[in-house]
């Protein structure tokens, strides 16, 4: 098996930095939404600071878009809460799958590696670690890539306007469905595989149509997760 390989949790300075160079194409895109935050965030009423430094500690931009429906004078923060663990519940299944090569690391760097996990950088890193490669590298560095943009995105939504109002006219939001169909191209291709993924879209589409907003998430999640477990590593091939 792929995490039997000890070289795999390798992390150092040329990993990381490859890493940052492998996202930054697509890190790009991620400016776009970065200044659609910015603005959305400016026209809710939040100060400047206080939207720039959300998007630095905070670095989720689905949560962070969500927060502004339920911004005003009075915020529900329970309601907020667990608006923003719906979404992001996915990285609960991310952090399980990387920790085979996670737990080799002292905890200081398991958890730098994990603050900056994102859907781009976790699918390349699998992919990596599926051919038998080094995978923490791309974590840290993509993420350090994608953050840095977001960051910036932000920056120039806040102060400059509205350049980018709306990402999807451009279709820009499609581009990282499109990312992450490409990662699962080019990932194991068997019968197993296969059904995992059709329990998990099925799952998540029947969740979005019938269950309250952004359930979806976690649903199509878990249904795919049982259903590896159950499959287990039969009908594996190469």
């Amino acid at each position: 098996m792929a995490n039997a390989n000890t070289e795999l949790h390798k992390l150092d300075g040329s990993l990381v930095w490859s890493g940052f160079k492998q996202l930054t194409p697509m890190s790009f895109f991620v400016t776009a939404f970065g200044a659609a935050f910015g603005i959305a965030a400016t026209q809710a009423g939040l100060s400047e600071p206080l939207i720039i430094g959300m998007s630095i500690l905070v670095y989720a931009g689905a949560a962070q878009f969500a927060t502004l429906d339920l911004w005003g004078e009075q915020i529900p923060l329970f309601t907020m809460m667990i608006t923003v663990f719906a979404i992001n519940a996915r990285h609960l299944l991310m952090g399980a799958t990387l920790y085979p090569w996670l737990c080799k690391l002292p905890p200081a760097k398991q958890y730098g590696v994990t603050s900056v996990v994102s859907d781009a950088n976790w699918a390349m890193a699998m992919q990596a670690f599926g051919r038998g490669k080094p995978g923490l590298g791309i974590v840290l560095g993509g993420g350090l890539s994608l953050w840095v943009f977001w960051v910036s995105g932000t920056v120039i939504g806040t102060y400059f306007g509205s350049a980018i109002s709306d990402p999807k006219r451009l279709g820009l939001d499609m581009i990282l469905g499109c990312f992450l169909v490409a990662m699962m191209a080019g990932g194991q291709k068997n019968l197993r595989v296969l059904m995992i993924w059709i329990v998990a879209g099925l799952s998540a589409m029947l969740a979005y149509w019938y269950l309250p907003e952004n359930i979806h998430v976690i649903i199509g999640a878990l249904a795919g997760g049982i259903a590896g477990v159950l499959l287990g590593e039969q009908g594996d091939e190469s």
